[in-house]
């Protein structure tokens, strides 16, 4: 039992750290003089990992993570969240107090501190945060942004986003990493710090498949008519090389219509949709 303290002792201040839930009027109070600033990012450089909440293994709510030994390739896409006030000036879980107003974040898995890039997949804003907290320990959520980073995405008014978040990483690849790419997915360079583009209206679906058979993707289609899954299709791709059919799901209006979708394709044994910004 004395070997299990600290793994319980971090589990505890991590859900008090990031509970990822929350709540109305989570932002600066009324009438507060400090703004974030608007015009800069994080500058990513290389940091040695934290003493402090790097595992390698720590549990919360009866689920035990294992902290990734690199950040090299990892790219995901799915919900992010934010906490503000309600978590000002607490310690984040490499004991670091928690800035409302820094470009910071939470993750369940990367170490710590890691740089991501993090883009609104509706409107392609993007930002750079640095990762230093642990959660958002909330279903199917991958990220828990500081209150500058969401004000930044256009995320606040929501609470919630459908996002890509892409590690900077200063390490060398070696070994498999958790990337989350359907198969013919263009990816360009990992360390990649484009300038955010202009805000747009874009449209996301869900893609539950990628076929070089057209007839695996029209059973896969039938799969989705059972369940009553509706507004799904498949879109076909061509190049010299292949032609791909892919079955999406869409457009998603949004977070709460993809919860929902995702707990339903779960119902189906489908556990990897993959967003698609057009």
């Amino acid at each position: 039992m004395q070997a299990r303290l600290p793994l319980l002792a971090f589990s505890l201040f991590a859900l008090s750290a990031c509970g990822g839930n929350k709540v109305k009027g989570d932002g600066p109070p009324s009438g507060s003089a400090r703004i974030p600033d608007m015009s800069g990012e994080v500058t990513p450089r290389p940091e040695a990992r934290s003493r402090y909440g790097n595992g390698p293994v720590y549990e919360v709510l009866g689920k035990r993570y294992t902290v990734m030994p690199s950040s090299a390739g990892y790219q995901e896409r799915g919900v992010a969240s934010w906490y503000g006030k309600k978590f000002h000036g607490n310690l984040t879980s490499n004991r670091e107090p928690y800035d409302m107003y820094a470009m910071t974040a939470a993750h369940k898995t990367l170490p710590l501190p890691t740089y991501v890039r993090v883009r609104n997949l509706r409107n392609d804003k993007s930002i750079i945060v640095r990762v230093n907290d642990r959660g958002p320990f909330v279903h199917n959520r991958i990220i828990d942004l500081s209150y500058a980073a969401a004000l930044k995405l256009d995320m606040i008014k929501d609470g919630t986003s459908l996002v890509e978040v892409t590690a900077i990483s200063f390490d060398t690849p070696a070994g498999d990493r958790p990337v989350r790419r359907t198969t013919g997915e263009p990816s360009g360079p990992v360390a990649s710090a484009a300038p955010s583009k202009a805000p747009a209206d874009h449209q996301v679906y869900v893609q539950v498949g990628a076929f070089g058979d057209r007839s695996n993707a029209e059973r896969r289609l039938g799969a989705l008519s059972l369940a009553g899954i509706e507004d799904a299709f498949i879109h076909e791709e061509r190049s010299p090389e292949r032609v791909l059919y892919r079955v999406r799901i869409g457009p998603i209006a949004d977070v709460m219509q993809y919860d929902v979708l995702v707990d339903e394709l779960e119902g189906i044994g489908i556990t990897d949709p993959y967003l698609i910004s057009d």
